[in-house]
């Protein structure tokens, strides 16, 4: 049998699942994981599902998306089987690597968690991705991230 795939994933991936965008295809078979045997294990903090109805709320306000969708895509995210960790539990490390950084407080949270658990961030930022390369930190864009097969 083999490995689950590990990680912790950020909104600019998660919502790609979705909303159509770039990259939409890879995150659905990042996601496609959490169906395998064994399931994937994606680790997200809680911001993650604030942030994504956040941007299902543009979309909505700004781009005609239906509300309806957005509230079931909602619902459908709250479904996934995500491991959700409480950014009261990484806080203590979130403002040293947003200021470190000069990154936000909230991709600190990400990042924060990837690190307590050891584990990549995935994520769809390519900013985030410039700022922390050549850093300690495992941040990974999900355009070339390897994404193992399915068995």
């Amino acid at each position: 049998m083999s490995e689950p795939l590990v990680c912790v994933v950020d909104a600019s991936v998660a919502i790609k699942l979705f909303v159509a965008e770039p990259l939409s295809d890879r995150a659905d078979a990042l996601f496609d994981h959490l169906a395998a045997n064994p399931p994937g294990q994606f680790y997200v903090p809680d911001l993650l599902f604030a942030e994504c109805a956040n941007i299902l709320w543009k979309h909505v306000r700004r781009f005609g998306y239906p509300s309806e969708s957005a509230r079931q895509d909602v619902a459908d995210l709250s479904a996934l089987a995500l491991r959700t960790v409480s950014t009261a539990d990484v806080i203590a490390e979130v403002l040293t690597i947003a200021l470190a950084h000069d990154i936000t407080a909230y991709d600190a949270c990400y990042v924060a968690l990837a690190q307590q658990l050891r584990i990549p961030l995935v994520t769809a930022d390519e900013a985030l991705v410039r700022k922390l390369a050549g850093t300690t930190h495992d941040v990974q864009w999900l355009g070339t991230f390897a994404i193992p097969p399915l068995p």
